[in-house]
């Protein structure tokens, strides 16, 4: 059954799928024989099939046998396929491919849907004929004249004829003959009927009928199962087969398809077409299969045959490019397959019609691949070569993207290859994205020192240079992967995150990167973000990490020390020792070292530190167990020096302590508690709520901040045996009453129903206690069964009383019923009782408080009523405002004559309550005052108050802020109060001193001089006696302002201006005495203007009075009474006259008294003037003009007068003195005086316990008796002599016995004694307050030896009398000066002015002595310890002592020498200049304080000038140590400022700071310049500029200056940006130097644009030039060549350079200046700026660079062409690498191009060559300085290890034994184990200590191998060294 259908479908080359052999084929035309379809039985065949098809553009039918299938209308679909009962005969379609009619030869007709394939239709035993009718349709055959033809019967073409064949008739049949196994299939031309084409097909065959056409022949053929034509059996497959005419072109390509390249050559060759074609496809195929061979496992021999096949093919190959392109591309199996084929290619391409030519462009293409087969090698090596790999690397034209799949896969070396090879592949293209890629390819295995090295000097500089606004994507990862290294490799950290996170900071500068105008500058904006700040402070803060644990043995985690503070990373140091024991030597080793980098002061810290431990420990929940941070603690306390600070300390850890305490801490305690200091007592206290804290804990009360009535309440709840006296204990310790401690307790005995136990409490108490408990308890229980009220109004009244009640009971302890509390009488009586029980121990708690306080500590309400405050809660209580107890207050302080009280009281409620009440409060507190004081009332007055004055300012603030009915009252008292302050003043003596008074005229007169010494008339009186004036003024204010004992209602006033008429009296009356007699007193005492304005006051409110109550008379007598009214009338008119006649008369008198004045007040007389009667006053004036000289006569007499009357009074009162006694000698009684002063002269002033002390009388009572006796002498003249001589023979320690003696000589009163007594009574008091401090000098035991008396005890506390009263000066000062401290000087110098000796001497020798005992020893130990100053809290007072004393020297000569000389005992330093600039200021102040006359003048500006210079010298060496510039260097110039600023701004460090921003410790130029500056009056400025001018406009030539330019960058950081910018750009843009005087070359134009496009961000250069910055770079490039053009002195212009041609230009320059090395240099730059690539131009300068040995500049050139690959061919450089190096003096680098040759042969013997002439150390060093920086670190082993072995092969020991190299040498001898070879060395030289050392330095890195024993001294011998060797070396 045919049943099986396969479409044979084509490929491009038309060639079938089947492979089928063909029959014969021949003829003149080429057709091609294509399959189409393919039929197979799935039954065995058993004979041949029937086949028959048909074809037409709807389709192809096919039919075999029974089977019957459809095609569509291209043949490659399979429609329909039918197995049909028997063979079928007729097929066809009809309808468009609609329905398919199907004959079968059984009859059988069947009609069949073709969309469905459904049969519709089926009839049977149908004949058919309809073959034969179809062929006659087709065909029509013709016989005419014997000759047959064959025509087409639609159009009558002849088809074929056979002319020559006669034929007699012929048979048209349907069969074949059977017997021929083949069959021809014939194409012929018609019309000719010539034969085209002739084919041998199978017998079993049929053509497929189909329409007219030319295209295509089909035809069915039955082959064999064995694809055989010809074959026995019948046909096993059916083959539709397709017939197509052909070109030879086709047919070659047909032929060249099947690969049958013989026959296509031979084809080609016979039909003339291209052979090259041939094997070109040849070439192909043989791509194809070793590309084949390259992904399968075919064998070496496969490989070689394909590659010579592939040669000998090539070499057929005329097409060169063709060549080339196939041996790029071809997967050559073998590296030096491959090379070799990429060099044939480059024959190829340079050999061309047999002339060597240069074809850049054709041979770009080879030398790319040579290069990148070079990388391969290089990258990944021989053994990872195939030819697929290598195809792929070709042809990858994203190289990045295979460097970061090195990345990826942790092959750093490889990916670093391919970075260094092929970095201008992808530079114009990387862009942010790119930059993240790479950095997140990096593998975390990567080893970070080659991953650092790769960065810092590749990778970033690479990105400053192409992306350098993503710095900060940089930045960000190095910080991330940095921190990640504390996680990843702790071993290695936080070193290994340093190295990381700094490489961005130390990477290459741009200088280093390329030539001048190669790369691009970098500004300095784009380091300036946040990611990039942040990345530098991890940088310092690892670098402090690191510092800690290097220096101070800390390690902190990067996240804990990022929280820290210098204070708190000592905390963490604290915290991390572990033994308490421990803490006082690693303070001493790491600790203090901390403190003073730092400069932190030690004792605060601890005491800090335990401040932070305390918090941390105790917030935490301990147990109690847990004390190690006690000891801690204690251990650290005991480190404090500090007394004060250790005090503070103890008690944060009592504080902070759990209770009860450990062992430690009570043992802490109580040793403190045991000191002498005044922190002792609170030490006490805390020990003391410690008791009781521990005492609460017991009940289980951890929170002691409770309110203490709870606690009481609390514990005595808890009804245990103790709680009674717990809670006793607790009241007692907080101070509470103990009486609420029995009442609590008694009451919940009650509750309890515990009567009895109550009672016996109750019972046991004192009887006053009892009273007070037991009333207490009965007003309690009074209110628990007193019944509540119904309503709630009620209700509510009675909680308000209750509440009162229970608030008198708690606060007050009162006991009232309900019924007491609404007595208003009671509460009165109440306040009144407490009031005074407040006044009462308020008066006691002065004098002794705490008595008081302890004798009355039962009782309860003096106690607590003893407070203010609580006063005025009670009087709240007892519904009393504050103002009517504050009124009560005062006037019972008044009353009680404590005048202070008052007034404290009325300014408390003046500042607190302003209101109307308390200015009724402090009306009333003055008017009682000024009643007081006018009835002369005993009173109590504060010591330096100015009671009047007080009085008034009380009155003046009660009328401000009173109520309008007191206004009018206020008015009065303010004004008369006033009256009184003016006659207090009067009666006071002040003394304002003495002040010449000075003359100005105009306006240059001075206002204060002016005010003080004006020309007022001050009256000239006589001095008040305050007894009598002040009652008398007081009481005249007393009865004008009366006090009214009835109630005031509104508009109502007291005063006698504004009150009405009271029946029955007269109030003018009462003022008539007091006034006059105190208008008398004043007149008496001359105070005529108080007088004046007394009785204008008085009489005014008098009047007043009487005519504000009779405004209308008819009124006012039906009012008032009719006498009384005329007397007040009379009394009015008798005081208007004597008011007038008393006002005349002084105002006379005041005009005598202005007049008589030296300076007149003019205005004033004339005011007093206009009071007079016309007449009066001209007689007035005349009086006066005409008496002067009289009246000063007069004045003359009158006090001589006065002056005589005064001395006879003091004759007169001069007591005269007679003796009543009869004595019979004065010796007696002068024996008797002087007996009794020397009674106690031989006892000291210590204690004594013997019973004769006892006995001794005191000083006191001998002194008085010898006072009794003294009047009973005669004369006093012998006795004060002779006590004068028994004084000098005192013990002069003797201070009691020595003051009696004094005593009695002054009460003697005698004239004859040199002694001063006075002076020697007053030394005597000083020396008494003294205590000695030093032991008695040697002067003391020589006196006390010379008088032949002991040496009292008394000595050692006291110093001797008589040396320094009777002595001399050098006696006085050899005590005085030991004596010398900052707590005796006070003293010292009262004693020294007693003695009048020289003061300036005293303050000198104290200031020298404070110094050398106070601070000396501080610099010593500054000194030592490393600190630079010696300044704190102590040392600052004691300095500001010793100036003091510096400043009380009154010779200016002596103080600045004495400063001085303490100036230079200070090292260099803060200390010193301050100690300088105090001198300093002692020189000013004595310079100025001279004339230009003064013989001291010069003296003092030399000593001036001198110390100035020395000032200005230390302060500029101290700002260079401070900043660590002291360099000898810099020291020679401290001398002149101006030239070391410049050299500080030429220090090394600038350029590295530029270089590494996060260096430590650089100094800090700009501040280090400018103090020095300030510090010398120097203009920075102008420094800065001269800095500028040099280094960027000098005026020599460029090229012999340097361009600073880091100095340059670093000097304009100084300044604002703004003005360096527009300065920078005035340089680049004018002709003169803004800042010198040169002309501007283009030189300086170029340095002053880069510091501008390196400093400036983008807006404001573009700002500046107005131009984009693109513009003003390329602007920049054109000024640094016209720079070069000038040094050769060619005349070119910015415009003439532009609008030049470029190309002409630098052959130009090369032709007329190649023999310069700057125009070659030059010529390079312009070449690659413009991208002039001519390559004999380039072979020219590659050579001159050589032949300058400009060997550094030619690096950089040989690195910028790389990537130009029409210059790899340039000269001879590329063709031996090696040669070059080594002309470069780079051996290194040479050796590593020959590890790069391919042939291992040839590669050994070049190397070996190489190694023979080479210098090996230099191979070595360079490794170290050029191959270990990133770029070819993965040859630097390679490089290294080749050395090493090749030292090792030849046994050069020697040369290396001493070398640094000599420890690689060892290292290479381990790993690779032959260690024995350099122990045998070392044991022939006979150096067997170095052999040992080495055999055990093997045996610690290479294995644990176990030593011999050495009692057999085995490192002595040398054989035993062989067995050794032997025993450690076995496998060597």
């Amino acid at each position: 059954m045919w049943n099986d259908i396969e479409i044979l479908a084509n490929d491009d080359t038309g060639s079938e799928q089947l492979t089928v052999c063909i029959g014969h084929e021949c003829g003149s035309a080429l057709y091609q024989v294509d399959a189409l379809l393919q039929i197979t039985s799935s039954e065995k065949v058993l004979a041949n099939p029937q086949l028959h098809a048909c074809n037409s553009r709807d389709g192809s039918i096919i039919v075999v046998d029974r089977s019957v299938a459809l095609l569509d209308s291209t043949g490659q679909s399979l429609q329909l396929h039918i197995q049909f009962d028997t063979n079928v005969d007729v097929v066809g379609m009809c309808q468009e491919r609609q329905f398919l009619v199907v004959g079968e030869r059984s009859g059988n007709l069947h009609l069949i849907h073709i969309p469905s394939k459904q049969t519709l239709l089926t009839k049977t035993k149908y004949e058919f004929h309809i073959c034969f009718i179809i062929i006659i349709i087709i065909i029509i055959l013709f016989f005419i004249q014997n000759i047959l033809s064959m025509w087409d019967v639609y159009s009558l073409t002849l088809i074929w004829d056979w002319s020559l064949i006669h034929l007699e008739e012929f048979l048209l049949t349907t069969e074949s003959d059977s017997s021929s196994v083949m069959r021809s299939l014939m194409v012929f031309a018609l019309p000719a009927m010539q034969q085209l084409y002739s084919l041998e097909i199978s017998v079993v065959s049929s053509l497929v009928q189909s329409g007219i056409g030319t295209d295509t022949i089909y035809f069915l053929e039955g082959i064999h199962a064995n694809h055989q034509i010809s074959a026995e059996g019948p046909v096993s497959i059916v083959v539709m087969r397709s017939l197509t005419e052909a070109l030879p072109e086709n047919r070659l390509s047909r032929l060249l398809h099947k690969h049958k390249f013989t026959e296509a050559e031979n084809f080609a060759i016979q039909f003339g077409l291209d052979v090259e074609l041939v094997y070109k496809v040849k070439a192909s195929a043989i791509l194809e299969k070793l590309a084949s061979a390259s992904v399968g496992s075919y064998g070496q021999e496969v490989w070689l045959d394909l590659v010579n096949e592939a040669k000998e093919n090539l070499h057929k190959i005329q097409d060169s490019q063709f060549v080339v392109d196939y041996c790029i591309n071809a997967p050559w199996p073998l590296y030096e397959t491959t090379q070799e084929m990429l060099n044939y290619a480059k024959v190829r391409i340079l050999k061309k019609d047999d002339k060597t030519v240069v074809l850049p462009s054709d041979g770009a293409p080879v030398l790319r691949a040579q290069a990148r087969l070079t990388t391969f090698y290089g990258a990944f090596g021989v053994e990872k070569f195939s030819g697929i790999a290598w195809t792929e690397f070709l042809n990858n034209e994203d190289i990045f993207r295979n460097i970061i799949f090195q990345l990826e896969e942790g092959n750093l070396r490889c990916a670093q290859y391919l970075w260094l090879r092929h970095q201008a592949d992808f530079e114009s293209s990387f862009d942010e994205k790119m930059l993240e890629n790479l950095l997140n390819a990096i593998h975390v295995t990567v080893p970070l020192d080659e991953l650092c090295l790769w960065l810092k000097n590749v990778v970033i500089p690479f990105l400053r240079r192409v992306v350098p606004k993503e710095q900060k994507i940089l930045a960000k990862w190095l910080e991330q992967g940095a921190r990640n290294l504390e996680l990843t490799d702790k071993a290695n950290w936080p070193e290994n995150g340093l190295q990381m996170a700094e490489v961005f900071f130390t990477s290459k500068n741009q200088d280093e990167m390329g030539l001048t105008t190669f790369g691009q500058w970098t500004p300095l904006r784009y380091g300036d973000c946040e990611e990039v700040h942040r990345l530098k402070k991890l940088v310092n803060d690892l670098q402090e990490l690191i510092n800690l644990y290097r220096k101070y043995n800390c390690r902190l985690a990067l996240c804990d020390f990022e929280k820290e503070n210098a204070t708190t990373i000592v905390f963490r140091m604290f915290d991390k020792i572990l033994a308490p024991e421990l803490v006082p030597s690693i303070l001493d080793k790491f600790i203090k070292p901390y403190l003073r980098e730092h400069n932190l002061q030690k004792d605060e810290l601890l005491l800090q530190y335990i401040k932070d431990l305390l918090e941390r420990c105790c917030t935490r929940s301990t147990s109690v167990f847990e004390t190690a941070w006690e000891a801690k603690a204690i251990s650290v306390i005991g480190c404090i020096s500090d007394t004060d600070l250790k005090f503070d300390a103890v008690l944060q850890i009592m504080h902070g302590a759990m209770v009860p305490w450990s062992g430690a801490v009570e043992q802490l305690v109580k040793q403190h508690l045991e000191m002498d200091h005044v922190k002792v007592k609170l030490l006490q206290e805390s020990y003391r709520l410690m008791e009781m804290k521990k005492l609460l804990r017991a009940y289980g009360i951890r929170d002691t901040n409770l309110l203490k009535d709870k606690l009481v309440k609390y514990i005595l709840k808890q009804d245990t045996p103790t709680s009674l006296e717990d809670a006793l204990k607790i009241v007692s310790a907080y101070m509470l009453p103990t009486m609420e401690v029995y009442i609590l307790r008694m009451i919940d005995l009650i509750d309890k129903e515990r009567g009895e136990e109550s009672l016996t409490l109750l019972k046991s108490l004192t009887l006053a206690e009892a009273e007070k408990v037991a009333e207490r308890l009965t007003v309690w229980g009074t209110l628990v069964l007193q019944n509540k009220a119904d309503n709630s109004e009620e209700v509510l009244h009675h909680f308000t009383l209750i509440s009162s009640y229970f608030l008198l009971q708690e606060d007050f302890d009162i006991f009232l019923s309900v019924e007491d509390l609404r007595n208003p009488m009671l509460m009165s009586r109440l306040l009144e009782m407490h009031i005074k029980a407040y006044e009462t121990v308020r008066s006691l708690s002065k004098s002794r408080k705490e008595q008081t306080m302890n004798c009355n500590s039962d009782d309860g309400k003096v106690k607590n009523r003893s407070t203010e405050s609580r006063l005025y809660k009670l009087a709240l209580l007892l519904q009393r405002s504050e103002q009517e107890l504050g009124e009560k207050l005062v006037l019972r302080a008044l009353d009680a004559g404590k005048v202070e009280d008052a007034v404290k009281i009325c300014r408390d409620f003046y500042e607190n309550h302003c209101n109307e009440e308390t200015g009724k409060l402090l009306f009333s507190a003055c008017q009682r005052l000024c009643h007081m004081l006018g009835a002369d009332v005993p009173m109590i007055t504060p010591k330096d108050i100015n009671l009047p004055a007080v009085i008034y300012e009380m009155a003046c603030q009660a009328a401000t802020v009173c109520s309008p009915d007191l206004l009018l009252d206020s008015l009065e008292l303010c004004k008369y109060t006033l009256v009184a302050k003016e006659i207090y003043r009067q009666c006071q003596i002040e003394n304002y001193g003495f002040t010449a008074k000075t003359t100005s005229f105009g306006g240059d007169k001075d206002p204060y001089e002016e005010w003080t010494y004006n020309d007022f008339f001050n009256e000239d009186g006589i001095v008040l006696d305050p007894q009598i004036a002040l009652p008398v003024a007081y009481e005249t204010i007393s009865s004008l302002l009366p006090v009214s004992e009835s109630k005031l209602y509104p508009l109502d006033s007291t005063s006698l201006a504004n009150c009405a008429f009271i029946k029955g009296q007269n109030l003018l009356l009462p003022a008539r005495t007091p006034m006059c007699a105190m208008l008398q007193n004043l007149k008496e005492c001359s105070q005529c203007e108080l007088a004046l304005r007394l009785i204008v006051c008085s009489y005014g409110s008098c009047l007043q009075h009487v005519i504000s109550n009779n405004m209308n008379l008819s009124l006012s007598e039906k009012l008032h009474d009719v006498s009384m009214l005329a007397e007040t009338k009379s009394f009015l008119i008798a005081m208007k006259q004597k008011s007038t006649s008393v006002i005349m008369t002084t105002i006379l008198t005041l005009l005598h008294k202005v007049f008589n004045c030296r300076l007149i007040d003019q205005d004033l007389a004339l005011g007093y003037c206009t009071i007079l009667p016309k007449e009066d006053m001209f007689n007035k004036l005349w009086d006066v003009i005409n008496n002067t000289w009289q009246n000063y006569k007069k004045v003359l007499v009158n006090s001589q007068a006065n002056l005589d009357d005064i001395t006879g009074y003091k004759e007169n009162n001069i007591p005269s003195s007679s003796s009543t006694f009869m004595l019979d000698s004065g010796a007696a009684l002068q024996l008797c005086i002087e007996t009794l002063l020397l009674q106690n002269a031989n006892t000291n002033h210590v204690e004594d316990d013997s019973a004769e002390h006892s006995e001794k009388q005191p000083h006191s009572t001998l002194l008085a008796r010898a006072l009794e006796i003294i009047p009973l002498l005669k004369s006093t003249n012998e006795l004060v002599t002779r006590l004068s001589g028994i004084l000098l023979k005192l013990d002069p320690y003797d201070y009691e016995t020595i003051e009696i003696v004094l005593k009695v000589m002054q009460n003697a009163d005698e004239k004859n004694t040199n002694i001063q007594i006075n002076q020697a009574l007053s030394l005597l008091k000083h020396l008494e307050s003294y205590k000695r401090i030093s032991p008695p000098v040697d002067l003391e035991h020589q006196y006390v030896a010379e008088h032949v008396i002991p040496l009292s005890p008394a000595a050692e506390t006291r110093l001797p009398f008589h040396l320094i009263f009777f002595r001399t000066a050098q006696c006085f000062w050899n005590i005085i000066s030991a004596e010398l401290s900052e707590e005796t000087f006070p003293t010292l110098l009262l004693i020294s002015k007693l003695m009048k000796v020289p003061l300036d001497t005293l303050h000198m020798s104290a200031a020298q002595h404070v110094f050398k005992k106070n601070l000396k020893p501080k610099i010593y130990e500054m000194r030592n310890s490393g600190y630079t100053s010696v300044v704190n809290k102590e040392t600052t007072k004691t300095m500001q002592t010793i100036q003091s004393y510096l400043l009380s020297i009154i010779d200016p000569e002596w103080a600045v020498a004495m400063a001085h000389k303490i100036a230079q005992e200070f090292p260099t330093g803060p200390d010193q200049i301050q100690a300088l600039k105090f001198c300093l200021f002692l020189a000013d102040k004595w310079l100025k304080n001279t004339t230009a006359k003064d013989d001291s003048r010069e003296k003092a500006e030399v000593l001036q000038k001198k110390v100035y210079i020395q000032y200005k010298q230390s302060a500029t060496e101290n700002v260079l140590i401070t900043h660590k510039l002291n360099t000898p260097e810099h020291l020679k110039s401290i001398g002149k400022p101006a030239n070391l600023i410049i050299l500080l701004y030429e220090h090394h460090s600038i350029d590295q700071r530029i270089q590494n921003p996060t260096g430590r410790d650089y100094p800090d130029i700009h501040t280090a310049a400018k103090e020095i500056a300030d510090i010398n009056d120097l203009d920075m400025n102008k420094i800065c500029d001269k800095l500028l001018d040099k280094w960027l406009c000098p005026s020599v030539l460029p090229s012999e200056v340097k361009m600073h330019f880091c100095r340059v960058l670093y000097l304009l950081q100084s300044r604002p940006m703004d003005y360096s910018s527009r300065m920078l750009f005035a340089i680049t843009t004018s002709a003169t130097s803004p800042i010198g005087v040169n002309q501007l070359t283009f030189a300086h134009r170029s340095r002053a644009l880069k510091c501008l496009l390196y400093f400036a961000d983008t807006n404001t250069v573009e700002t500046l030039f107005r131009k984009p910055i693109e513009n003003v770079k390329s602007f920049l490039k054109c000024c640094i060549y016209l720079s070069e053009f000038e040094i050769l002195n060619i005349p070119y212009t910015y415009e003439s350079f532009q609008q030049s041609p470029k190309e002409g230009m630098i052959k130009g320059l090369w032709k007329n200046h190649s023999h310069e090395p700057t125009a070659v240099r030059l010529v390079a730059e312009l070449s690659l700026e413009y991208k002039v690539y001519d390559s004999q131009l380039w072979n020219g300068i590659l050579q001159q660079l050589l032949g300058f040995n400009m060997i550094q500049y030619l690096r950089k050139v040989l690195i910028a062409i790389t990537g130009i690959h029409s210059l790899w061919e340039v000269s001879k450089y590329s063709s031996s690498p090696t040669l070059l190096l080594a002309r470069l003096d780079l051996p290194a680098l040479a050796l590593g191009c020959l590890l790069l040759i391919p042939q291992n042969e040839k590669r050994e013997q070049q190397i070996q060559g190489f190694l023979s002439t080479c210098n090996m150390e230099t191979v070595l060093q360079q490794i170290d300085e050029h191959m270990n920086t990133g770029e070819v670190v993965a040859f630097a082993s390679q490089i290294r290890s080749l050395i090493l072995d090749n030292i090792i092969n030849k046994r050069l020991y020697e040369k290396f034994l001493r070398t640094k190299y000599f420890p690689l040498v060892k290292q290479q001898l381990m790993n690779t184990h032959r260690m024995k070879e350099l122990v045998d060395y070392f044991v022939n030289k006979n150096c067997i200590d170095d052999a040992t050392a080495l055999i055990q330095e093997y045996q610690e890195k290479c294995g644990n191998l176990t030593l011999v024993d050495k009692s057999s001294d085995i490192l002595k011998v040398k054989q035993n060294t062989l067995y050794l060797m032997q025993y450690f070396f076995p496998f060597l």
